[in-house]
């Protein structure tokens, strides 16, 4: 699914947020310590190669809602930004936290002239955020930074299941 909105196109895709070679930035849902871990952040930092890891520590530990960038080492990106999104249940308020992580990978994205960046679904795996809710965050989120983008010029949502896919597919055509 593609859309254009005020010269930003905006992709939902399936697939794997470490194999975006057409992006020149990525988002990790990372942890804390900016570590390797489970999930998005295994999947990234697997791909990325230790100098990822060694990198990123020295900027941690991140609170939930921060982000921070990187090089992106082995992936085929110029860029991975680091995002600890808000657990879910713990972290309160989680819907600001959480739609912080989007708003600040954004500034980081412009910061860099970025042109295209990849996120993944933050929040939403071990860190228990409802996938509905935590979709229209950040499809919310995404919506109403658009306006003071610069550089940015395509977002794309990459899912990790079909499943994942076809909700967001649903809750994105709500929004518009």
């Amino acid at each position: 699914m593609k859309t254009e909105i005020s010269g930003v196109t905006i992709e939902l895709r399936q697939g794997d947020i470490a194999q975006q070679a057409d992006c020149e930035a990525v988002v990790n849902a990372a942890n804390a310590k900016l570590e390797t871990g489970g999930g998005v952040a295994g999947a990234i930092h697997r791909a990325a190669g230790p100098g990822l890891a060694d990198e990123a520590r020295p900027l941690g530990p991140l609170k939930p809602g921060e982000a921070v960038i990187t090089g992106a080492h082995l992936l085929p990106n110029n860029y991975v930004i680091h995002c600890l999104g808000p657990v879910y249940g713990k972290d309160k308020p989680a819907g600001p936290l959480l739609a912080s992580c989007y708003s600040r990978a954004l500034d980081l994205a412009e910061q860099e002239k970025v042109t295209s960046i990849a996120f993944p679904a933050i929040s939403t795996g071990i860190f228990g955020y409802p996938v509905e809710e935590a979709g229209m965050i950040a499809f919310t989120t995404i919506l109403e930074e658009i306006p003071r983008l610069k550089y940015v010029t395509r977002i794309v949502y990459v899912l990790y299941s079909t499943e994942d896919l076809e909700m967001h597919k649903h809750m994105f055509a709500q929004l518009l």
